[in-house]
C-alpha cells in the first residue's frame, strides 16, 4: 500500500501573493492610526481656547457686569427706600392712636434706654425688643420698623446725640409760618424765640429744657431706632459719626430755650412742634437720611441736591425730599 503525501508545498507564485495581502494589510493599518491621529488632533484643536477668544470672553463678563451690577444696586436701594417708606407711614398712623388715646404725642418713638434694675443682669442694657414703650410693641408690633433697612447694629447698641445743624439764614430771611397773627407770612414772623434753641455742638439731654448737667444727663437712645436718632457717615468731614436727633416734641428757643423769656412756650412760637396743641400738618415728625448721595471729598462734605432723603409730616404720607434742605433746616423743612 502506497503512503499519500499529507504536507501542501505552496508554489513561488502563491507566496508572492500572500506577501503582497500582507504588506498591504500592513499599509492598512498604518493608514488607520494616522488617519486616528489625524482626528486626534483635529478634535483637541476644535475644545481649545485661543488667547484671542479667552480676551472676548473676559471683554462681554466685564461689559455685563458693568451693566448688570448697577441695576441691581438701583433695584435693590428702590426696594430699601419703598421698605423705609412704608415703615415711616405705620410710624404716622401708630402715632395719630397714640395722640387719640392720650391725647399728645410720646416723647420719643421707640423709647429711651432702659437697664436691668436687679438681678444678675443689673445695669445691663434691656434689648430693645424686650422693651414696652410708648408705641412698641402695642401699636407698633415689629421692631423692624423702627430701624432704616440700611442701618445694621445690635439690639443693645445705644448712643447719645446731638442736635441738628440748626437754620443758618439770618433772622428775617427765612420766615416759614404765620407767628404773629397777622395772617401773612412775612420777615416779621421770623424771630429768635421760633429757632432752633440747640445746635450740634449740645448734646440731647433727657429733660430738653436745660442743657446736659449734674441733676440732667445725657438721653440715651437704641442705634436700632434710626428714626429717633441717625448717624452721619464717616467721610464727611467735622460732622462725621454725629448721632443726630431725628424726632422730638420740641425745638425752639420759646419752647426749650434757656434765655430770657425762653423756655415756656409762647403764642409767638412756630406751631409746627409737635409738644404743641393741634400742630399742622406741615410738622415734620421724623426723617430718613441714610440715602443721601454726597459731593465728592473735602474738608467739609454736604450732601447734593437730590431727593434722597425721605421726611414724615404729620400730614399725608412720607416722601422723597431734597437732601440739601433737610441738612441745612432740618425740622424747619417745609412740604
Amino acid at each position: 500500500m502506497v503512503q499519500s503525501n499529507l504536507y501542501w508545498m505552496p508554489t513561488l507564485n502563491t507566496c508572492r501573493a500572500i506577501e503582497k495581502v500582507r504588506q498591504d494589510g500592513n499599509r492598512g493599518d498604518e493608514f488607520q492610526v494616522k488617519t486616528k491621529r489625524r482626528r486626534t488632533m483635529v478634535m483637541k484643536r476644535q475644545h481649545a481656547f485661543t488667547l484671542v477668544e479667552l480676551l472676548a470672553v473676559i471683554a462681554i463678563i466685564a461689559l455685563l457686569s458693568a451693566i448688570i451690577f448697577p441695576v441691581f444696586a438701583r433695584a435693590r436701594d428702590n426696594a430699601n427706600r419703598a421698605g423705609d417708606i412704608s415703615s415711616l407711614n405705620e410710624l404716622r398712623t401708630s402715632l395719630q392712636l397714640y395722640r387719640q388715646d392720650f391725647g399728645g404725642y410720646p416723647p420719643s418713638l421707640l423709647g429711651f434706654v432702659d437697664r436691668y434694675s436687679t438681678g444678675p443682669q443689673a445695669g445691663q442694657v434691656i434689648p430693645a425688643d424686650l422693651i414696652t414703650s410708648a408705641l412698641f410693641p402695642k401699636r407698633v408690633r415689629s421692631l423692624e420698623t423702627f430701624r432704616p433697612r440700611p442701618v445694621r447694629v445690635t439690639k443693645t447698641a445705644l448712643t447719645t446725640a446731638v442736635w441738628p445743624v440748626a437754620d443758618s439764614r439770618a433772622l428775617g430771611q427765612a420766615p416759614i409760618v404765620d407767628t404773629n397773627g397777622d395772617n401773612q407770612v412775612t420777615a416779621a414772623d421770623d424771630i429768635a424765640g421760633a429757632r432752633q434753641a440747640y445746635s450740634n455742638s449740645d448734646t440731647v439731654a433727657i429733660n430738653r429744657g436745660v442743657p446736659v448737667g449734674p441733676g440732667n444727663p445725657a438721653a440715651e437712645f437704641y442705634q436700632i431706632s434710626g428714626y429717633d436718632v441717625a448717624q452721619n457717615p464717616k467721610s464727611i468731614g467735622n460732622r462725621a459719626n454725629e448721632w443726630e436727633l431725628r424726632y422730638t416734641l420740641f425745638w425752639t428757643n420759646y419752647s426749650i430755650g434757656t434765655g430770657a423769656g425762653y423756655g415756656s412756650g409762647s403764642a409767638f412760637d412756630d406751631p409746627r412742634q409737635l409738644g404743641y396743641n393741634d400742630p399742622p400738618e406741615s410738622t415734620v415728625i421724623t426723617w430718613n437720611s441714610y440715602y443721601r448721595d454726597w459731593e465728592p471729598a473735602g474738608v467739609n462734605r454736604i450732601p447734593q441736591r437730590s431727593n434722597r432723603d425721605i421726611v414724615l409730616f404729620l400730614g399725608g404720607a412720607a416722601r422723597p425730599f431734597d437732601s440739601r434742605k433737610v441738612w441745612d433746616y432740618a425740622w424747619r423743612s417745609m412740604p
